[in-house]
């Protein structure tokens, strides 16, 4: 829910309807944490998932001058990546799951990622590893089946969405 309030707010779309879901583990992130953690890195930027739990406080934060302007990105874990290399920044406080921080660390040794909190860890995405991957693909195990109808509807999204990141 906190991906599509922010979405809807990028864009300014009104006619959007938003599931109230949201992932355990960008729901724990909220503002006294992010406040917190760059009071100790005074030098970090913040890099932020828009699906933590504090997007729009930090948006706020953000307006009113709570947040450095020039020093918090709301990004995706690939936003994140792409934007913490070419950064002159030494040092980046990370508000998504922690697993990202080791790719950033193997792709920037000379700079430090600081998680900011320490608990933002999915059992589940730990529970997809490349052997079960492999094994999927290979073996075309645990297919999902949809009914026709919702294929055809969930086709068009997903198309129009892979046509734009061509």
């Amino acid at each position: 829910m906190f991906l599509g309030d922010y979405v809807a707010k990028m864009t300014g779309r009104k006619n959007m309807i938003i599931y109230p879901g949201e992932c355990h583990v960008h729901a724990k992130v909220r503002t006294q944490d992010v406040l917190k953690k760059l009071a100790a890195y005074p030098k970090a930027e913040f890099l932020i998932h828009p699906e933590c739990g504090c997007v729009s406080n930090c948006l706020h934060s953000l307006s009113c001058g709570e947040l450095p302007k020039d020093k918090a990105h709301i990004l995706s874990t690939g936003g994140m990546v792409a934007y913490s290399k070419k950064s002159s920044s030494e040092e980046f406080v990370i508000a998504t799951e922690t697993g990202i921080l080791y790719r950033l660390g193997k792709l920037n040794p000379e700079k430090e990622f600081i998680a900011v909190r320490d608990d933002m860890i999915c059992q589940f995405m730990k529970m997809i590893t490349l052997p079960k991957l492999l094994n999927t693909l290979k073996n075309l195990v645990y297919e999902v089946k949809v009914p026709k109808e919702i294929a055809d509807r969930a086709r068009i999204p997903i198309e129009r969405m892979l046509s734009l990141s061509k």
